[in-house]
């Protein structure tokens, strides 16, 4: 993190921004086409962010990529240090009830970036918003542990229901339908951010746009173009503006992460938050320093359309998944020490005893084909009754080689399986995963906090459209439920752990691999911490030579 704070540090850094390393960062910026209004003595990041945002609403995005824009910009009760951990961001303080039903915070002054005083008034606005059915927020179920929040969202009740509340301008009460010890993680994603009331109220849908947006985070949007850039200028009026480093960041989005990776190397962006596994032996010989690999709290997995005919039979989605050779995948595709996956959560997951696995996970993939073979000739098919489905898969980073092996994988089945491969915009195959138009289909979970539930929520029925497969089983929910009633975080895990063990065995879902992360960071680069979450907010960020420079004219 930048050691900048108070007024002689910020005049010192002033000065530094006259050195040879602000016309370092402009040259960059002209050869990444960003645009001219781009202060010339300004410290510019650029970022390689993967796809292009569908939306920097935090109500409308879906998307790891557009977390790390809106997260730049926004600022929750709280938010990540850069470890990944949650820290206090607007609330200055909190007292929790002894059932653990009800928060109370209290917020710390701060101000939108137009002067507008930030208050609770502004996180009642945007929780009854989300909870709105015509805003159309896909993310809403994140928030169901928020009393209320469920009925609203699916149009029961009335969004002035829900369990939050103003107390005064800096005192905001939280009721929960259950304790959620995993709470201060989950009030740092982007769904649970307050809005500037004020600006949604004159502009409506277009208070996101350049000029109309305002924000309390670190940084505000200047400028938006389409799949070429988003640029974020700093916030003068944030509340620890003297502790930020970067003047602008521009996020690029990279689906090539292979030529994003010769731009890292060229030096056009300063980071890429991927890089093909294959490649990774080659970039720790060509820069060895750039090269970031790391655990993270993420799965990658297929869904299965639970309410097609073909796919409502447990034994037909288990055949699927036991012809995959996710030893071949991890080692040879990916590369990258991905960890083969037979559940759903992965390691090192808080207050969770893990042990969940398919039954047939020890058993060799030639065996298990077999295995598969038998399950689905039980089910109807064979020679007179082919197999035949769809498997749809992203079309960025190493999604396009991972689909020709598992096409290869259900094939060596039986000839006459047949699986069909279609590809698709990242964009649009997650609209089509929510909208149920899919038959077999890749995907990715991040955890959005450390706990079970962050990925078990994935197969309640109350979670679709987030619930993909439209996975539908009453004693699954129940169980959930009852765990998330527990206050005892011993027992409630090995409930999560037998919920999960539930699907995992009914299969509505694949899992392939354990996620590691692989970015590529310019060593200049300062602030940039290896955490489980992935996240890694610019405000902390810096450059090396920036922060020598001002440690030497101290």
């Amino acid at each position: 993190m930048c050691c900048f704070g108070g007024e002689t540090e910020i005049v010192i850094r002033a000065n530094i921004l006259k050195t040879i390393l602000v016309t370092a960062s402009a040259l960059a910026l002209a050869s990444c086409g960003g645009n001219d209004s781009t202060d010339s003595s300004a410290v510019v990041l650029h970022r390689g962010n993967n796809a292009e945002p569908l939306s920097l609403d935090p109500h409308k995005a879906s998307g790891t990529w557009e977390n790390n824009i809106i997260g730049d910009m926004f600022l929750g009760l709280f938010t990540d240090d850069p470890d990944g951990a949650p820290i206090p961001g607007m609330a200055e303080s909190w007292e929790v009830s002894e059932d653990g039903l009800t928060w109370t915070f209290t917020l710390r002054e701060a101000v939108w970036s137009d002067g507008v005083p930030v208050t609770a008034g502004d996180f009642v606005f945007a929780w009854q918003r989300i909870a709105t059915p015509t805003t159309g927020a896909q993310y809403v179920s994140l928030l169901y542990p928020i009393a209320g929040m469920e009925e609203a969202s699916t149009g029961a009740a009335d969004p002035s229901a829900i369990g939050v509340r103003a107390i005064d301008d800096r005192t905001l009460e939280v009721q929960l339908v259950n304790p959620a010890p995993y709470l201060p993680g989950l009030l740092t994603h982007y769904t649970t951010f307050p809005l500037p009331q004020h600006v949604v109220e004159v502009y409506g849908d277009e208070w996101v746009r350049p000029g109309n947006m305002v924000s309390n985070g670190a940084y505000t949007l200047e400028d938006w173009r389409t799949n070429n850039y988003v640029h974020l200028q700093r916030n003068e009026n944030f509340y620890d503006n003297a502790n930020v480093c970067i003047d602008d960041v521009y996020f690029y989005p990279t689906v090539d992460n292979s030529a994003a990776g010769r731009r890292v190397r060229n030096g056009e962006l300063d980071l890429n938050m991927e890089f093909p596994g294959q490649q990774m032996e080659f970039l720790r010989r060509e820069i060895p320093d750039y090269v970031r690999v790391h655990p993270f709290m993420g799965t990658i997995y297929f869904s299965v359309n639970t309410t097609l005919e073909q796919f409502d039979n447990a034994d037909v989605r288990n055949a699927l998944g036991m012809a995959i050779d996710r030893d071949f995948i991890a080692n040879e595709i990916l590369r990258a020490g991905q960890v083969p996956a037979y559940a759903m959560i992965p390691p090192g997951v808080a207050n969770y005893p893990g042990g969940v696995e398919s039954s047939w996970a020890d058993t060799p993939v030639e065996q298990r084909r077999e295995m598969a073979r038998a399950l689905l000739e039980g089910a109807g098919y064979g020679p007179d009754n082919p197999f035949r489905f769809e498997y749809t898969y992203r079309a960025t980073g190493d999604n396009p080689r991972i689909a020709p092996v598992v096409q290869n994988d259900w094939s060596a089945i039986a000839d006459w399986v047949e699986p069909e491969l279609i590809v698709n915009d990242t964009q649009i195959h997650y609209d089509n995963l929510r909208a149920s138009d899919f038959q077999v289909a890749d995907g990715g979970w991040i955890a959005d906090y450390n706990d079970p539930y962050n990925f078990l929520f994935l197969g309640e029925y109350r979670s679709v459209p987030m619930n993909y497969a439209r996975y539908n089983n009453p004693e699954f929910d129940s169980l959930v439920t009852e765990a998330n009633r527990e206050l005892n975080l011993e027992l409630r895990g090995e409930m999560m752990a037998r919920a999960e063990q539930m699907m995992i065995d009914d299969m509505p879902i694949i899992p392939i691999v354990f996620y590691v992360n692989k970015s590529l960071v310019n060593p200049r680069v300062t602030g940039w911490e290896d955490n489980l979450t992935n996240i890694h907010r610019t405000r902390y960020l810096c450059f090396s030579d920036l922060e020598e420079t001002a440690a030497a004219d101290e």
